[in-house]
């Protein structure tokens, strides 16, 4: 066992597996098997876990990183932006892509007429009564999109300036590593009004 645990990609791959054998195993025990509903639970599935991620190695670069780097003697300073830094921001980036697909998978699964009510804050088909929760579930997804440009847009063109991946001057470097750390803090603000959208719908409204 402690073989398995000492490899990351050995245990990720087996926790990985485990989860698909628990997936396989909720179609063969839900209702309507492996029906619509079924991908919408798998898409949902898929949405936590990348969002998990996403939104964990955000907290970690603004919780810790950006925090502690100040204080970290200059000669060790490379270890974070040359090895630890790339390998966060890796993993960063693709989780917010993967969490932003799956959740436009799941209004997708959910038909049309669900994605309309929700994209629009619910005046697709002209506000009525009940459409407030449409509202905040909206508000909620276009903050996670909002969130996903920035990375891509604003944090990840400004880190590689930063980290020396693209390489410009000095004066450059700060100016990059300024404006992506604001992009990180901003999405960071962000997140805890993103997440409430998320958690209180399904909650309260399935």
């Amino acid at each position: 066992m402690s073989k398995i645990l000492t490899n990351f990609r050995t245990t990720i791959l087996l926790s990985l597996a485990l989860a698909i054998g628990m997936i396989l195993a909720w179609g063969r025990t839900a209702p309507g098997g492996f029906d619509l509903i079924f991908w919408q639970a798998v898409a949902r599935w898929t949405h936590v876990v990348a969002g998990i991620l996403w939104i964990g190695l955000l907290y970690y670069f603004n919780f810790v990183q950006i925090r502690v780097m100040p204080s970290i003697p200059a000669e060790l300073k490379p270890a974070v932006s040359k090895h630890i830094a790339p390998e966060a921001l890796f993993w960063f980036r693709w989780a917010a892509l993967a969490t932003v697909v799956a959740g436009l998978a799941i209004l997708g699964l959910r038909g049309h007429a669900y994605a309309s009510e929700v994209l629009s804050f619910g005046m697709a088909g002209g506000l009525v009564s009940g459409d407030q929760a449409y509202m905040l579930l909206g508000t909620g997804i276009w903050l996670a999109i909002i969130m996903f440009l920035n990375v891509w847009g604003i944090i990840w063109p400004n880190q590689k300036r930063a980290l020396g991946i693209v390489v410009v001057d000095d004066e450059k470097k700060a100016k990059a590593a300024k404006i992506a750390m604001l992009g990180s803090r901003t999405n960071l603000l962000l997140s805890l009004p993103m997440l409430t959208a998320m958690a209180m719908y399904q909650t309260l409204f399935g």
